[in-house]
């Protein structure tokens, strides 16, 4: 404790970064920012904008800031990205910014903030561009764990031709975030034919009986292949859970060096 304390006195931590560290959180009026989440769990701490006004959203995300470096906002709709650079440009001028509208995602870092670099790769696989949102979303967590993202879209199995045109590049990463709607084929057929674990993310898109999602979700859950499926739309938890096996494998090759 002493030395967080010497480090506020010599000015080279802020009292918010402090307080954080020692309580595990940094309290506002907007909520509980949990800014040892990263140090806990290897997972940053995602700033849900919806079901946020855009001034709380704002609040916590220059609470991250303050705390770790670093936030991540997602689903941001304009008002509440826009509202948060406005905050974080007043709060912190130097702040860089990131946004990914059809992710709905803003990433903001300090300039002396990184993330960690990990050894490993994680592919996200779209079976048509209308997923891109979730899977854009799960490729931002991946990347911000310290994972190298590589993108492989619009291989979805109604012109299956597209999947083995590019089945090299499917191949190639250490894990694989794989998002469908309509019936979710797509992570099935694609974990039949790669020897690396596959995360199924059904996405939200088609419509009638068992649209929403909803027939994606079930057709995964009842894969014959092995995969792992997360929710319905649940980018962030698809791109975490991928990131964590990225870190195993950046472990496992750095233990062998």
């Amino acid at each position: 404790m002493r030395e967080l304390l010497e480090a506020v006195a010599a000015g080279e931590t802020s009292p918010e970064a402090a307080e954080a560290e020692l309580r595990g959180y940094a309290a506002g009026e907007a909520g509980r920012f949990d800014a040892a989440r990263r140090s806990r769990t290897g997972i940053p701490e995602g700033i849900i904008a919806e079901g946020k006004t855009p001034a709380e959203t704002a609040s916590l995300a220059v609470a991250a800031v303050e705390t770790t470096g670093r936030a991540l906002v997602t689903r941001a709709d304009e008002a509440a990205a826009a509202e948060t650079r406005d905050a974080l440009a007043d709060a912190h001028p130097a702040v860089e910014t990131e946004r990914d509208e059809r992710a709905g995602t803003l990433l903001a870092a300090l300039p002396d903030s990184e993330p960690p670099a990990l050894d490993a790769t994680v592919g996200v696989v779209t079976a048509g561009t209308s997923d891109a949102g979730p899977a854009g979303e799960a490729a931002v967590v991946a990347r911000e764990m310290g994972a190298t993202v590589e993108r492989v879209d619009d291989v979805g199995v109604a012109g299956i031709h597209r999947l083995f045109d590019t089945l090299d590049a499917v191949r190639e990463p250490d894990v694989l975030v794989v998002a469908a709607g309509r019936e979710g084929a797509l992570p099935t057929v694609v974990a039949g034919l790669v020897d690396a674990p596959v995360i199924g993310l059904p996405v939200s898109t088609g419509y009638g009986h068992g649209g929403e999602g909803e027939a994606a979700l079930s057709g995964m859950l009842q894969s014959c292949t092995p995969l792992a499926v997360v929710n319905v739309d649940a980018g962030f938890v698809a791109g975490a859970q991928a990131g964590l096996v990225a870190r195993a494998v950046h472990d496992a090759r750095t233990e062998r060096t």
